[in-house]
């Protein structure tokens, strides 16, 4: 699996599917959870274990308030720094110079974390989350999802490329769909997988959530990104339970549950439309993009089943 995982205070275990480069490596490492691998996991009838053994973090603008782990790993000996501008005098590192590249990395030894999990290995997920990076500035923040509509989700692998995470690219981000959220690593059909996902949640009743780190207020350019604070805040809330007993709305779109509130969050946070400055400008663009999901799933449903096709956006 293309994922992330972690382990919280309770033993509960969550996997986080994301494309590279989009704030995987980010999202894992969380202060308050162990972490058990940033990418590359097999999940076996035993559970889930982590076959990378690193870390590969994008580090442009890196913050040491918002990110302290990472931050800590790139001033570390043996991190190796890919594209980082190094001032040859003092050899002093600038996060924020992209002279080279947005596209900056650091690469170091999962341990290098503090609260990495040795044995980089955990039991059954409780929890999995499917993250996107909206740069539409249409998606809710966090939604609540069916096994049927995680498999809508996974076989579509919705999320934006990001600032020359490859080549070609330039500084706008780009609208893409990744097939299990890593379709070029892939060997079988997405449908195969995803049936093999469905049939884990099933197993072990498994919670799926949608997770936006993208941009609220506006696409790229207009909107400003989610603030790390409250993405965290969301996702903590879901894998903990918090979200379990509060109100949900369904969306009319895409058909998901989206909470009405979360315990110390300004409500608007989960209110993506409330955030731009034209109610019809938001509703065009969230059309555009369901559009874009109904035209790239065309491809994959004569050999889906009719309730994953179905899971998918209604306009």
């Amino acid at each position: 699996m293309h994922c992330s995982t972690n382990v919280g205070k309770n033993d509960e275990i969550a996997l986080s599917f994301i494309l590279s480069g989009t704030g995987m490596t980010t999202i894992s490492a969380d202060p308050n959870r162990g972490l058990i691998g940033d990418d590359e996991h097999g999940w076996s009838d035993e559970g889930i274990f982590n076959f990378e053994g690193g870390c590969y973090a994008k580090v442009i603008q890196l913050s040491e308030t918002a990110e302290p782990e990472i931050y800590a790993c790139t001033h570390m000996f043996g991190t190796i720094l890919e594209n980082v501008v190094l001032d040859p005098i003092t050899r002093l590192i600038d996060l924020n110079d992209d002279k080279f590249t947005e596209n900056t990395r650091a690469s170091y030894p999962l341990e290098y974390i503090t609260n990495a999990i040795p044995e980089k290995t955990g039991g059954h997920p409780k929890n999995i989350v499917l993250l996107t990076c909206d740069a539409q500035g249409v998606m809710h923040p966090i939604a609540r999802l069916t096994s049927e509509q995680a498999m809508y989700h996974f076989i579509s692998g919705y999320t934006s490329k990001i600032g020359d995470t490859e080549s070609g690219m330039g500084k706008d981000p780009e609208i893409t769909f990744s097939a299990s959220f890593g379709g070029l690593f892939m060997v079988h059909s997405p449908l195969f997988y995803a049936d093999l996902l469905k049939k884990k949640i099933l197993r072990y009743d498994v919670d799926i959530w949608r997770l936006n780190i993208g941009w609220v207020g506006g696409p790229y350019g207009i909107g400003k990104r989610i603030s790390i604070r409250y993405t965290r805040d969301l996702l903590n809330a879901a894998l903990t339970g918090a979200l379990h007993d509060v109100e949900y709305h369904k969306d009319p779109i895409f058909g998901y549950l989206v909470p009405k509130s979360c315990s110390g969050l300004p409500e608007n946070i989960l209110k993506p439309a409330g955030s731009w400055p034209n109610q019809a400008q938001y509703d065009n663009k969230y059309i555009q993009l369901a559009v874009r999901f109904i035209e790239n799933f065309r491809k994959f449903e004569p050999e889906s089943p009719l309730e994953v096709v179905q899971a998918g956006p209604k306009i």
